[in-house]
């Protein structure tokens, strides 16, 4: 009887301790689920962060896409510049290489970009290359952003947006501006010079002919009123 109440007791004795094994088991996995919970959620964050401002643009109604400048479309800009001189700024100036590459010519330039990490990018980019004082880049909104100040202007558009863009620097650039559209030329404006080839084409645009025709468009629009009165 003795024997059978001491085996009891050490059953007694060895269950609990079972129990607390599995207990600790349950207990770090389920730590290891949340860590790796954790990883997982802070891992989508972060890659949030980092594609949101490349993705977000695109779901506006006119987009302007971050498609870098080809080396041909570097050089046939600054060639049709060569006499320029003066302030500069690349609309959508994406990762700051037309900038630079102004900036390195004499130009104060500067460029307009929605997506802050291709800003960050330009300015460390301009710092490395020695150009950060004569350069300035800006996380904005191109049609919240005056150009009246500008000289020369670049602009790597869509064609949904050339109309509007007409309208825009038209009404807000000196006479004695530039513009030099790539990729894409403006829909009415006549280019006073072009260079380069296929996607490397770029066209060269004179303030005072556009701006002529704005004011002339304009006074169309008027003349019926002004003979109905």
């Amino acid at each position: 009887m003795e024997t059978s109440g001491e085996s009891q007791q050490e059953l007694s004795l060895d269950s609990p301790q079972g129990s607390g094994d599995g207990g600790a088991g349950k207990s770090s996995s389920r730590r290891l689920g949340l860590v790796v919970t954790g990883l997982l959620g802070g891992s989508l964050v972060a890659l949030y962060a980092v594609a949101a401002p490349f993705v977000l643009p695109a779901l506006r109604k006119v987009c302007l896409p971050f498609v870098p400048a080809t080396t041909a479309q570097v050089e046939n800009v600054l060639r049709v510049l060569r006499a320029r001189s003066g302030t500069l700024v690349d609309i959508g100036s994406g990762d700051g290489r037309i900038v630079i590459a102004a900036a390195k010519r004499g130009f104060q330039a500067s460029g307009f970009e929605l997506n802050p990490w291709l800003v960050w990018y330009s300015r460390y980019k301009a710092w490395r290359e020695g150009v950060h004082c004569s350069s300035s880049f800006h996380i904005s909104d191109l049609w919240k952003v005056s150009f009246a100040q500008y000289s020369n202007v670049v602009i790597f558009g869509v064609p949904q947006m050339m109309d509007q863009l007409e309208l825009k620097l038209a009404s807000e650039l000196p006479s004695s501006a530039k513009v030099v559209a790539c990729r894409f030329p403006f829909p009415t404006w006549v280019p006073e010079n072009t260079a380069g080839e296929g996607i490397d084409t770029v066209w060269v645009y004179d303030a005072r002919t556009f701006k002529s025709q704005l004011q002339q468009g304009m006074t169309r629009k008027t003349m019926p009123e002004q003979e109905d009165t």
